[in-house]
C-alpha cells in the first residue's frame, strides 16, 4: 500500500535527494579522515587543502563549501578524533591499574603519533596549542577519575604530587620513550607503566 502523503511520481526525486545527502555525508567523513591522517603525518604548514581534497576524492571547491578554511577543517577533524578517543578512554576500569594502563596504551597505539606531531608544533601555532592544552586537561581529569582509589585519602600537596606522577607515567611521552625510543613491545610497555604505578609510595 502506497504512502498517501508521498505521490508515487515524486518518489524518484525523493530518492535522488536522499542519495545526494548520503554522498555529501560520505564526502565529509572522507575529508575529515584524510585531514586527520595528513595533519598527523606532516607539519601543519605543509598540509594543503588541495592535497586533502585530492586524497578524499573531492574538489577543493567542495571542501571549501563545507569547511571554509584550513583552520576549521583542522578543528573539526581533531574534534571528531577526540570524541572517538575519549569514548574509548572513558571505558577504562576505575581502580584497575593493569586495565587502565592497557586502555591508555591502546589509545596511544592508535592516536599517539598525532599527539606527538601536534605537541611538536604547539609553541608556534595557536590553534594547535589550544588543541594540545585541551588534551592535557582531559588527560589529567582522566587520571583523576580512573585512578581515584590510588589517590584516596591524600590531601593537598601529597594528592597533587601523586596525581602528577600518575599523569606522567601514563603520558604520551612515556609511551613514546618506551615504545619508540626503547622499542619495547606493547605488553612490556604496559608492564613498565604498571610497575611504576604500583611502586608509588606514601604521601609525604
Amino acid at each position: 500500500m502506497h504512502d498517501m502523503n508521498i505521490p508515487v511520481a515524486g518518489r524518484p526525486r525523493q530518492y535522488r535527494m536522499v542519495a545526494r545527502a548520503k554522498s555529501a555525508e560520505e564526502n565529509i567523513i572522507r575529508l575529515l579522515d584524510v585531514a586527520l591522517e595528513m595533519f598527523t603525518e606532516h607539519p601543519y604548514d605543509d598540509v594543503s587543502l588541495e592535497a586533502i581534497a585530492t586524497g578524499a576524492g573531492v574538489t577543493q571547491r567542495t571542501l571549501l563549501r563545507r569547511f571554509g578554511t584550513k583552520e576549521t577543517l583542522f578543528v573539526e577533524a581533531m574534534m571528531r578524533a577526540a570524541r572517538r578517543v575519549m569514548s574509548e578512554r572513558d571505558a577504562a576500569p576505575v581502580g584497575d591499574v593493569p586495565g587502565a594502563v592497557a586502555n591508555v596504551v591502546a589509545s596511544y597505539e592508535n592516536f599517539g603519533p598525532n599527539r606527538l606531531r601536534l605537541l611538536a608544533q604547539e609553541d608556534r601555532i595557536p590553534i594547535i596549542a589550544e588543541n594540545v592544552e585541551g588534551g592535557r586537561q582531559y588527560h589529567w581529569q582522566w587520571v583523576e577519575r580512573t585512578f581515584a582509589p590510588q589517590v584516596r585519602g591524600l590531601r593537598g600537596g601529597a594528592r597533587k604530587r601523586r596525581l602528577a606522577a600518575l599523569v606522567a607515567i601514563t603520558d604520551v611521552y612515556m609511551w613514546k620513550l618506551l615504545r619508540r625510543d626503547w622499542r619495547l613491545s606493547q605488553a612490556d610497555t604496559e608492564k613498565v607503566m604498571v610497575d611504576l604505578i604500583s611502586n608509588l609510595k606514601g604521601g609525604d
